[in-house]
């Protein structure tokens, strides 16, 4: 037997939920070396299992991921974790792993509303009509009131989502989600704080202190704790101290002006980074 007859005898596995053509922006948020990195793309289908995209950027199968999108005629934003299962240049196959059970209702209803026609959609959410008898009322009022229930059950169920929604953004502490908060409220004319931990990751030349003439021996070994301020270009634009010795102050601020950053990027832009540094000064002979 051939390989396509083989091939052919083989029934393929068909989808856990179906997926429908929908062609909305997507943004996509990754980490790369621990700093948020955020791509836009538009979806080429979805379901309630996952969707596909094109990207304006390079993902990796494997690549963990956050992403957001509005289905149409819906005003409320799904937000959620996946992972890229499937990328071939710019287009990627990604599986949700952290959708609630509220979204993948907005996904189930705007699924069900895209795949049936209006009527057909309604006849379904309806019972099926009884006999007219005298006490019966009119078609029109009755079709009236099927609709008002409708509209009644579901701005209930979204008032209820919204809600809920707003209650676990209270509670929860994913340190995935901080970073897209922050970024939202960042721009380049403001500059956004960020830890020294992260911004040490971003130094790319780094000028080490020098202890003035004849230092104390009681301060040799001291740390001088600065508040800085790094431009979009990644230079010191701003040195302030806070703590240390200040006989170290002057050298360490004299140090760290020669300090050079990669810059950080929102939404692909360099951004103004206010930060603490610390500057440890070692003991040597000198």
């Amino acid at each position: 037997m051939s390989a396509a007859a083989q091939l052919a005898g083989k029934e393929l596995v068909p989808r856990r939920s179906p997926r429908l053509p929908v062609a909305i922006p997507v943004d996509v948020t990754v980490l790369r070396s621990g700093v948020p990195d955020s791509i836009p793309g538009r979806s080429l289908d979805l379901g309630e299992g996952g969707l596909a995209l094109i990207l304006a950027g390079e993902l990796h199968a494997g690549d963990p991921v956050a992403i957001e999108f509005r289905l149409p005629n819906l005003s409320s934003a799904v937000q959620a974790k996946a992972v890229v299962r499937h990328q071939a240049q710019l287009r990627c196959g990604l599986e949700f792993l952290s959708l609630s059970d509220e979204q993948q209702a907005m996904i189930r209803y705007w699924t069900a509303a895209t795949s049936l026609p209006a009527t057909a959609w309604l006849r379904t959410q309806t019972p099926e009509p009884k006999p007219k008898t005298a006490d019966t009322p009119h078609p029109s009022l009755r079709s009236l009131l099927a609709a008002a229930i409708i509209v009644a059950i579901l701005a209930a169920t979204l008032g209820w989502w919204h809600w809920r929604r707003a209650w676990q953004q209270l509670e929860s502490s994913i340190t995935f989600k901080e970073p897209l908060a922050q970024l939202d409220r960042a721009s380049v004319d403001n500059p956004i704080r960020l830890p020294g931990e992260v911004v040490n990751r971003l130094v790319v030349h780094k000028v080490e202190p020098v202890y003035p003439p004849q230092t104390p021996e009681s301060q040799l070994g001291g740390v001088v704790v600065l508040e800085t301020v790094i431009a979009t270009d990644g230079t010191v634009a701003h040195v302030r101290p806070i703590s240390g010795s200040a006989a170290l102050t002057a050298a360490a601020i004299d140090a760290v002006k020669w300090w050079r950053f990669q810059p950080y990027r929102v939404n692909g832009r360099p951004v103004r980074v206010e930060t603490t540094l610390a500057v440890d000064f070692h003991a040597t002979e000198n």
